[in-house]
């Protein structure tokens, strides 16, 4: 009778627990992600865009090697930019595309003048990463001529990361080719709970094409 009870038991219990496993898997499987960063401020490439502490919320849709996805940054000053962007990976190589759209701005987004549409490159190899992006045409908003270019390549270290960027165009103040984006960076995880972690990045960063030196910290959800 006793062991009777001890199996009838057991089974109980995963009947309750098979409803709650089931979840888990499916939010593993799901292709659709969710996130949300905090930052102190919005550092982009060298160039400070916003003022204050910023909001970038993503969402994005992930099968194989396609990722298709919503990025964007908000900030109390009233800074707003929402790019939407595809792109394929594959054995360390990328390619993509992304519009760079600023919703208030003026014009709608299907607008010419408030989206950029550039071009990614890149390819990853252990702690090396390169990027090479293009943008293909003219917009106010933001002012770009079309045809910038830029240039990134970083390496992670155990403790830390390097990362060297240089552009034209809207990357830099006269719009000729410089290096406008010297940086390095560390990160750290938080452990709140015992099943809550929240993961915390910081970068100082020296845009030597505008002479200027910025701090950064913030964390991901």
């Amino acid at each position: 009778m006793k062991k009777i009870l001890t199996i009838t038991g057991s089974l109980l219990m995963l009947l309750t627990l098979a409803p709650s496993l089931k979840a888990q898997e499916e939010a593993k499987a799901s292709p659709f992600s969710l996130g949300a960063d905090f930052y102190s401020n919005y550092v982009w490439r060298g160039s400070i865009l916003g003022t204050g502490p910023a909001f970038q919320p993503s969402v994005k849709f992930n099968t194989g090697g396609l990722t298709v996805g919503v990025w964007g940054s908000f900030d109390a000053s009233g800074y707003a930019e929402v790019d939407p962007y595809i792109s394929y990976s594959m054995k360390g190589f990328s390619i993509g595309l992304t519009d760079y759209y600023y919703p208030r701005a003026d014009g709608a987004f299907t607008s010419d003048s408030t989206n950029a549409i550039e071009l990614n490159a890149g390819y990853t190899i252990g702690g090396l990463s390169l990027s090479a992006n293009y943008i293909f045409n003219e917009a106010s908003v933001p002012a770009s001529a079309g045809k910038d270019k830029y240039f990134q390549a970083a390496y992670a270290f155990k403790n830390f990361s390097l990362t060297v960027g240089a552009g034209d165009g809207w990357h830099t103040s006269d719009g000729e080719f410089n290096v406008c984006h010297l940086g390095i960076g560390t990160s750290k995880v938080i452990k709140v709970t015992e099943n809550f972690s929240i993961p915390v990045n910081g970068q100082v960063i020296y845009n030597p094409e505008k002479d200027k030196l910025y701090m950064v910290v913030g964390f991901s959800l």
